[in-house]
């Protein structure tokens, strides 16, 4: 099995691959439906939530899309501090939304009473990257979510957490988060090719009064069809299989354990990483599933470092921060 270093598709384990030889079946049949009456309650305990999940066939930016064109309907605040969330910005402008930046420079995370300030201007919605994997930094979630809510409590949290869901632990509902987005590729360890829609029911009342919400990714048609155990347009049934299969191995393992095993796991990449070079992220917001450095010739004795054991690692612009997995 090649081992990836990077930060996402990560490693699929064998019979995670093997899962999606299953004999192709009708998305309309019953067999279809049982598949995912099988994967939805397992989702969102994966997801710590006990709303409904979407899965659709797509990229988690997918469903930065999503989010927003089914919550705002006259001004977003995005916080902005890499690559991902610069992303979910022009993603909004695309769709001619308003929005606004909160920006931090890269490798620094959003300070929650930063955040408490500039929604007092008043948003329908705040779009927030957990783990940046542009940078390796992990915004501090649980309290940023409580200052927004004691400062706006009408304005809806959008969590995009496509490297950190599965790996890290998120209170979807604990932590009152409306949308929590991610997709198959990183924690999983799934192909790519699916994203996950945690979504509150404020977030479905918002949905329903915004008139312009697209078709693919539209929450009210999305719930109609969960309802009855399926999805609006066909979806990638070889990839259920294999979500079927993986959720059963994450319970198996449990959530405590991989979490744990995640930190750990950091942590043995990060004290390699700072024994040969500088890491990019400030210390206490680094992220548990991937780590950046800062320049690009660090990038390149990062590689030949790691050479001799693995496949190959990720690096982006000098100007930014290149990024690896851990």
């Amino acid at each position: 099995m090649a081992h990836l270093f990077v930060p996402g598709p990560t490693d699929v384990a064998p019979e995670i691959l093997a899962a999606q030889t299953h004999p192709m079946i009708g998305h309309r049949s019953q067999a279809c439906s049982d598949l995912f009456a099988r994967i939805q309650p397992r989702l969102r305990q994966v997801l710590q939530t006990d709303h409904r999940v979407y899965i659709t066939a797509s990229s988690g930016s997918g469903l930065q899309e999503a989010a927003v064109r089914n919550t705002v309907a006259h001004r977003l605040l995005v916080c902005v501090g890499g690559a991902f969330a610069e992303r979910w910005y022009e993603i909004a402008l695309a769709n001619g939304l308003v929005a606004d930046r909160l920006d931090v420079a890269w490798g620094e995370p959003h300070a929650p009473e930063q955040i408490a300030e500039a929604l007092r201007r008043g948003y329908d919605a705040l779009a927030l990257i957990h783990n940046e994997t542009s940078t390796g930094v992990e915004n501090p979630l649980p309290a940023i979510a409580k200052a927004a809510r004691a400062a706006a409590p009408d304005t809806l949290l959008l969590v995009d957490a496509v490297s950190s869901a599965g790996g890290v632990d998120l209170r979807t509902d604990e932590w009152c988060i409306d949308v929590l987005l991610t997709s198959s590729q990183k924690c999983f360890a799934l192909p790519p090719g699916l994203a996950f829609a945690a979504v509150s029911d404020r977030a479905l009342e918002r949905a329903a009064a915004i008139p312009h919400r697209g078709w693919y990714f539209d929450f009210l048609l999305l719930e109609k069809y969960v309802q009855q155990n399926n999805t609006p347009a066909t979806p990638a049934i070889s990839l259920l299989y294999a979500l079927d299969a993986q959720l059963d191995r994450i319970l198996a393992e449990g959530l405590p354990a991989r979490f744990e095993r995640h930190a750990r796991m950091a942590g043995l990449a990060q004290a390699w990483a700072e024994a040969r070079f500088a890491l990019f992220p400030r210390a206490g917001f680094r992220s548990r599933n991937c780590w950046s450095k800062p320049t690009r010739l660090i990038w390149r004795r990062c590689h030949t470092a790691a050479r001799p054991t693995s496949r190959g690692m990720s690096g982006t612009s000098p100007k930014r921060s290149p990024v690896s997995k851990g």
